[in-house]
């Protein structure tokens, strides 16, 4: 092995340089983000425009399973490749399938749409965040980390509430439109911007046959674990099937990453405890994130006379405190450089607010806002500290794919969350359902508490259920303390290690 040390990127940068960069990977963040959020509001108006409401789920869960599958490969491939193209690449890839979306005649089409758009995303992200580490050193990266979650912050509360506009004055159809601009503008800035970053002069083989594998492996169990949510057997027959070819692919891709001279995933990174625990810390806060997000409005709105826009309005705590926990953790780490303690506060936090949010009354407004904002500052505080620790936990050459790795297990959580925590709900409605609607499914519940006119219940069934459905809630947001205090448990055991600072170029 050489004793030559490459010469990291962020030595021969400039202040000004480095933030030219932040500003174009901003925007592209951005947009990745943006359109996991404006397209929620829409959803109603797109099912019954195109006929197709036992698709709705779909539009969404497509989208968050395709970002899974893509954050890894784009890591990979911008290893090889250079970040720029890479970045360029899956912006144009997202762009075009926006148009896609915005011109759908059908449902199903829409669907194929959302899974090509979220492969565009998902390289948005991954990359994007890769860069940082390309450009920014190891103690100042949490500094900007915090930056750029102030752009998914952005994103969750304008998107919303921009969807709403747009939908309501001119179409559904405009959530993707909109794309269309900012997409350009943010193209046009980052690759002006990244023409700093050098392109890797190497030919090496690529992991085609990895690639496919992980892509059926994650995609087929991610649809099962969705159709899960949506209602379906655990152990039914498609599921079976299912998972069946989950564990065949993953099997055979274990198999050919230990044998292939450059896997896709390289499984040696798991072999650092510190990647390994930080990436599953990223999970599980995806898991709270996520699937929170959902899970709140939907108890507003069926147990208050809140509407869909009152509920919104009180997830607003809990999306600036992402951020804001973001950049409190980002300075700490940069003034400090170290990150364990801050991850530990965080992870200290999140299971105590979400535990005091299942023994609050849903009326109670004040109570709920500040244990949301506790949330989301906990969670905030252990995002740009766990995707640092991986930065810093493998060699430079390894920071894309180890960067993508950590943003495919956000991903995963995301989407396996909210799927798990939904299906726990439908099954724990169903299984408490009072007697007069013994007939009910979970599904059935929520349309009646929702006033759905389709299930006509009356005062006195609708105030039984409302005691279900309170006592469902509290068991669901038990169960996500619980999975919420396993992060703190591995932050106790991370090692505390220190961050490397900028050198001066020799």
């Amino acid at each position: 092995m050489s004793n030559t040390k490459e010469v990291p990127l962020y030595s021969t940068l400039s202040h000004t340089d480095v933030r030219s960069v932040i500003t174009g990977l901003m925007l592209a963040i951005l947009l990745g983000a943006l359109d996991q959020t404006i397209v929620s509001v829409a959803l109603p108006m797109m099912s019954s425009d195109l006929q197709g409401v036992d698709l709705l789920a779909w539009v969404v869960s497509g989208y968050l399973i395709a970002v899974a599958v893509a954050t890894p490969i784009y890591g990979k491939l911008g290893d090889l490749y250079g970040r720029r193209i890479m970045l360029s690449s899956a912006i144009s890839v997202f762009l075009l399938a926006s148009i896609a979306c915005a011109m759908a005649p059908s449902m199903p089409f829409l669907v194929g749409s959302r899974i090509v758009q979220g492969l565009g995303g998902g390289g948005l992200i991954s990359v994007a965040q890769a860069i940082v580490a390309d450009v920014v050193a190891p103690r100042d990266r949490g500094r900007y980390q915090g930056y750029i979650s102030g752009a998914f912050a952005v994103a969750s509360v304008t998107g919303p509430l921009a969807g709403g506009f747009l939908t309501t004055y001119l179409s559904w159809r405009w959530v993707f439109w909109i794309n269309l601009p900012l997409g350009l503008i943010a193209l046009f800035i980052s690759r002006r911007a990244l023409k700093l970053l050098p392109t890797p002069n190497i030919k090496r083989p690529i992991d085609y046959p990895g690639a496919i594998l992980l892509t059926i492996g994650l995609a087929t169990l991610l649809i099962g674990v969705t159709r899960v949510g949506q209602g379906s057997a655990w152990l039914d027959a498609g599921n079976l099937k299912l998972f069946a070819a989950t564990l065949a692919a993953l099997a055979a891709f274990f198999w050919q990453e230990q044998h292939t001279a450059e896997p896709i995933v390289p499984l040696n990174l798991f072999r650092s405890p510190t990647v390994a625990i930080s990436c599953m810390i990223l999970f599980i806060a995806f898991i709270q994130i996520v699937s929170l997000s959902v899970l709140i409005p939907l108890r507003l709105q069926m147990l208050t006379t809140v509407g869909a826009d009152g509920a919104a309005l009180q997830l607003v705590p809990l999306s600036l405190a992402v951020p804001f926990g973001a950049f409190i953790g980002g300075k700490l780490m940069t003034s400090t450089g170290r990150y364990k303690r801050i991850q530990i506060a965080g992870a200290s936090i999140v299971p105590l607010a979400v535990l005091g949010l299942a023994f609050i009354n849903p009326h109670t407004v004040v109570p709920g806002l500040v244990c949301m904002a506790l949330i989301g500052l906990g969670i905030g505080l252990q995002l740009p500290t766990s995707t640092v620790a991986v930065q810093n936990a493998v060699e430079h050459r390894y920071v894309g794919i180890a960067t993508a790795v950590s943003a495919f297990c956000r991903s995963l959580g995301a989407a396996i969350g909210i799927a798990v925590l939904m299906a726990l709900l439908l099954a724990t409605l169903q299984a408490k359902v009072p007697a007069a609607v013994a007939s009910f499914s979970g599904a059935d519940i929520i349309k009646a508490m929702m006033g759905d006119a389709q299930v006509h219940i009356d005062a006195m069934v609708k105030a039984q259920l409302a005691i279900t459905v309170e006592g469902a809630f509290r068991k669901i947001f038990v169960i996500s303390a619980l999975i919420a205090f396993v992060s703190f448990i591995l932050s106790l055991v991370i090692a505390d290690e220190t961050l490397e600072g900028k050198k001066p170029a020799s």
